[in-house]
């Protein structure tokens, strides 16, 4: 359900392997994938994958597992217009940015979601046409479906790993995005080129240092390994542009509210300065409306 890069790759390497998956999504990738399969470029093959695709939420009616990939500000929306196909005993999965998304997902389904935190570099390359930069594996939260799901996404070649602390997991994740995305996006750079800018580096560690005191008032447990983290994503996914910075390119929304948004509220909330934040999320708002039909 929402199947732009994440989803298509997901749902790609799953019927790669043989299951019957159904790629929910905007009209012009229905149109390609059903008159020729998904492309899915990758380091390891170029091939078309054939599959179902639907542009309405009914063709997830009779799935097992569910798979939602949405953009965080679609959370909601897209929750109401699935809601009366999931079936009673269907799994569904959250593939999504931010800390939150599962909870708001549960929410307008009434029933439980497990959350997940995608590692993946890809991009939607053309109409039906995923690219895969590097990367793959998924964390997903402990249910009574997770060693079903995270076996057959490993015969699929997705490493999976169940965690008992996801949420950490995704705070982690929330501060890795916070430090890259925007500046990413206002640079139009990719991340290699992007950290090597004056004063980069600096900008980033006022940014990673900011939203680990947010998640320190909340109480949440990030992991300690996380500062070293941060710099290796720049030197092992080099040429990859951030999700954000793909959205203003294509003079699309952002989840920008999402990442150091949500983090510039809840210091707010919570009486803890985020000046870094606040002001990447002032830029990027700034290039949103520029790239509207009003800007």
């Amino acid at each position: 359900m929402g199947a732009g890069a994440v989803g298509c790759y997901y749902g790609g390497m799953l019927a790669r392997a043989g299951h019957d998956v159904t790629l929910i999504a905007r009209p012009q990738h229905v149109e390609a994938v059903q008159k020729r399969g998904l492309r899915m470029e990758t380091k390891a093959f170029d091939a078309y994958v054939p599959m179902q695709a639907s542009a309405e939420a009914s063709g997830a009616r009779g799935a097992k597992l569910v798979l939602f990939s949405v953009k965080s500000t679609d959370t909601e929306r897209a929750g109401a217009a699935l809601a009366p196909y999931v079936e009673p005993g269907a799994v569904v999965l959250s593939l999504q940015n931010g800390v939150d998304n599962a909870e708001r997902l549960a929410a307008a389904l009434g029933r439980d979601v497990v959350p997940a935190v995608v590692y993946v570099a890809v991009e939607m390359a053309g109409p039906g046409h995923v690219r895969h930069h590097g990367r793959s594996e998924l964390l997903i939260g402990r249910s009574p479906a997770s060693a079903r799901i995270a076996a057959a996404f490993g015969a699929a070649g997705v490493p999976v790993e169940v965690s008992d602390n996801v949420i950490g997991a995704l705070w982690a994740k929330l501060v890795v995005n916070c430090a890259y995305n925007a500046l990413s996006a206002i640079a139009q750079l990719p991340y290699g080129r992007m950290v090597q800018g004056e004063g980069v580096p600096a900008v980033m560690r006022d940014v990673v240092d900011e939203c680990l005191a947010v998640a320190r008032a909340v109480g949440v447990e990030v992991p300690r390994d996380l500062l070293q983290a941060v710099p290796r994503i720049a030197e092992t996914m080099p040429g990859q542009f951030s999700s954000t910075a793909q959205d203003l390119a294509r003079g699309k929304p952002t989840e920008i509210d999402h990442l150091n948004g949500f983090v510039v509220r809840k210091g707010d909330a919570l009486g803890v300065p985020t000046p870094a934040n606040r002001v990447l999320l002032a830029l990027v708002k700034l290039l949103e409306e520029r790239g509207s039909p009003r800007g």
